[in-house]
């Protein structure tokens, strides 16, 4: 007589015993794919105005402090839609969630398309931006609850590697679009992948640690079947039996996890480092990045040109995520994110120095080869620091802190420009950087190769 597939699963051992023990196959690198992808657009979204931040500009006659507050609002967007929607995952689950978010953010990038005036963009931008402040969180959380522990760093540092692409993949939409149809179609092009939505609805499932973890077993069991019958196919073969790997980890908590408690005792001082180096990274990448392209146009190159330098430039982050991917799981991830953070300030500060178009693009490739990696280690390390009880608000408040950083810093880099040049404000994105390097250096606690119940119970 056959066994029943419950008993062959192991349903009596425990979700995250019986996730940590799959063979990682094609099964849940579909899933990573569809998260990925959802995340490619999200980073062409946001990584856009980057390169029409020049054309809107002289578009709507702006100032310099009036293009540095518009290239901000989407950051204030994303500070409320990080911090509300880790809430929001915690309490109705990852996916419902991530599906919103892409609905969000298509539907504001035609508002964006269709502005008539300045505040009306800036009203589609803060739109835009919550949707994208929504779905980074929901993602990084996702792809850490699926993939087993001695993989998990990698995948989330890949996951990131998407950031990059989406990057180029904007620099070029808006390379060929712009001088045949403005910033205005532009936008519109970047509104139809919310479509996607429809596909990952059907196939990309829920958490199956979420459900146990607040309390809906039945689900979780139904939920982790079906993810197992995935895996075996594509495995083609039976799946190996559970293994006992402890305790702490077999034990699910169906508790609630509050905001107050990120400040517990064995979180408060991850939750102050972790909020540190968001803040301190992202307001140094976000006060260079943004008016790359500004820059280029300032000094001297058409619209055109000033893209095409832009692009050349990012392509150095497509290695930079591999790289930092590698060492993450090879390494470490404290040792990895100091290495990266300390680059990015060496070579950003050399960039700010550059007095030749050839200097510029080679201490431009530098600068995005550091930081896109930054971007990686600090996305896969995030989400492990917070049990799933409060994995997602746990990575969606310190996104939203995060944010405040991408906030101010193009704000501020509008402020300080006319006073102290270029220059001066890679010198400010380089001390962000060592800022944070030294945050993770005092405080951070390393977590390569741990089951996630072993490093938050």
């Amino acid at each position: 007589m056959a066994q029943p597939i419950e008993s062959i699963y192991g349903k009596n051992f425990s979700i995250p015993q019986r996730l940590e023990r799959l063979p990682l196959t094609s099964y849940q690198r579909k899933i990573f794919y569809i998260i990925a992808t959802a995340w490619f657009f999200d980073s062409m979204d946001l990584g856009m105005l980057t390169f029409v931040l020049g054309s809107i500009k002289t578009y709507f006659n702006l100032s310099t402090v009036e293009a540095g507050l518009l290239s901000s609002a989407s950051f204030l967007g994303m500070f409320l839609g990080a911090a509300i929607a880790g809430m929001l995952a915690d309490r109705f689950g990852r996916k419902i969630v991530f599906q919103y978010s892409m609905v969000l953010w298509g539907t504001a990038s035609f508002i964006c398309a269709l502005s008539q005036n300045v505040e009306m963009l800036a009203i589609g931008r803060i739109l835009l931006g919550f949707g994208m402040g929504m779905e980074f969180p929901i993602g990084q959380s996702l792809v850490s609850e699926f993939i087993p522990a001695k993989n998990r760093g990698r995948y989330i540092a890949l996951l990131e590697g998407f950031w990059p692409i989406g990057f180029i993949a904007a620099g070029l939409l808006a390379y060929f679009i712009l001088p045949v149809g403005g910033w205005r179609w532009v936008f519109a092009c970047e509104g139809i992948p919310a479509i996607f939505v429809l596909i990952i609805r059907r196939i990309v499932p829920e958490s199956p640690r979420w459900l146990d973890t607040v309390g809906r077993h039945e689900e979780a069991n139904k939920v982790m079947l079906g993810f197992e019958e995935g895996v075996r196919k594509s495995l083609g073969r039976e799946l190996p039996p559970v293994q006992n790997i402890g305790q702490s980890v077999a034990a699910a908590h169906a508790n609630k996890f509050s905001f107050l408690e990120l400040w517990a005792p064995g979180y408060a001082k991850r939750t102050i480092m972790v909020w540190s180096l968001w803040f301190f990274a992202l307001l140094g990448y976000y006060g260079i990045t943004t008016w790359l392209g500004a820059f280029l146009q300032q000094a001297g190159y058409s619209v055109t040109k000033s893209v095409f330098y832009t692009i050349i430039i990012s392509l150095a982050g497509v290695p930079g995520f591999f790289t930092a991917a590698y060492f993450i799981e090879s390494k470490g991830r404290k040792i990895t994110i100091i290495t990266v953070l300390l680059g990015c300030a060496v070579s950003a500060y050399f960039y700010g120095t550059a007095t030749t178009l050839t200097t510029l693009i080679i201490y431009g490739l530098c600068m995005q080869f550091f930081l896109f990696g930054m971007w990686s280690a600090i996305y896969a390390y995030t989400p492990e620091l917070y049990p799933t009880r409060s994995r997602a608000t746990g990575s969606g408040f310190a996104s939203a802190v995060g944010r405040l950083g991408s906030l101010l810093g193009p704000s501020i880099v509008a402020i300080i420009l006319p006073r102290t040049g270029q220059s001066g404000v890679f010198a400010l994105g380089a001390a962000c950087f060592v800022a944070a390097a030294l945050v993770v250096g005092i405080l951070g606690e390393e977590t390569k190769g741990k089951v996630l119940e072993e490093i938050s119970a």
